[in-house]
């Protein structure tokens, strides 16, 4: 709930800035800059950010049988991603954008009798850390408004796929995965997102913000773990801002 709400904030934050910027560009002079960025058909550039990601976790008959878990947190936890643009312009008012990257990830379950609690003969708790790098190919769709001093909304959607390179080595090193939930290193997700373009003289400066969603169990079912047999799906979910410098 306090993640909610704190994502909540920021997306009001962001779109209040977005609407700001967009009033005060209708009482300013016209565009400048603008101009010599939209006769271009294509551009190239580079991303910088920062995501929240985490998983939603749908809970399987078994769990409601379960002795020893009662309860499953799926905290989320903070990220940084550096990503590479290609954007091709397809008429006045879309892109169609290639944006690959790497995201650095860290996630976490926790299975317990009571997650308040200290553990003890009464009270079970596992624990499990996931620290992901992530080889991420979205492929995304922006509509672009009219600009207006300069700036420029858009909205953005598409579909990403992600890999975890560095999952199959953790699991080969560990040694004791048959004891541990497991995580499909690919998934694939769904984003959408919103932002404003700023035209400068020699580049774009566009922050965005943008939230995913998986769209498939990344849950490798274990019959002989408890953990895995609590767990119908996991899906995926993050929540990003994203710095996007182009030109």
């Amino acid at each position: 709930m306090h993640n909610l709400l704190r994502y909540k904030t920021v997306v009001l934050l962001f779109l209040a800035i977005i609407a700001s910027s967009a009033i005060y560009g209708q009482h300013t002079k016209g565009n400048y800059n603008y101009w010599e960025f939209r006769s271009k058909p294509f551009y190239f550039g580079l991303t910088i950010g920062m995501h929240s990601s985490g998983y939603l976790v749908d809970k399987s008959s078994q769990f409601g049988i379960s002795e020893s878990i009662n309860v499953i947190d799926a905290s989320d936890k903070a990220g940084l991603n550096v990503n590479i643009i290609t954007n091709l312009k397809i008429g006045q008012y879309f892109d169609f954008r290639f944006i690959p990257g790497f995201a650095f990830s860290e996630r976490k379950l926790v299975f317990a009798n009571d997650i308040n609690e200290p553990i003890s003969n009464n009270n079970f708790r596992s624990e499990k850390r996931i620290e992901s790098v992530f080889l991420e190919i979205p492929l995304l769709m922006r509509f672009k408004s009219d600009a207006y001093k300069d700036k420029r909304l858009f909205v953005v959607s598409g579909l990403k796929y992600s890999y975890d390179v560095s999952s199959n080595s953790r699991v080969r090193d560990d040694g004791t995965s048959d004891n541990l939930v497991r995580i499909s290193p690919h998934d694939f997700q769904f984003e959408v997102g919103a932002g404003v373009q700023f035209f400068f003289p020699f580049f774009i400066f566009s922050p965005e913000i943008k939230f995913s969603q998986g769209l498939g169990n990344i849950n490798i079912y274990n019959g002989a773990l408890e953990e895995s047999r609590v767990v119908d799906r996991l899906l995926s979910r993050t929540f990003s801002f994203s710095m996007h410098f182009e030109g």
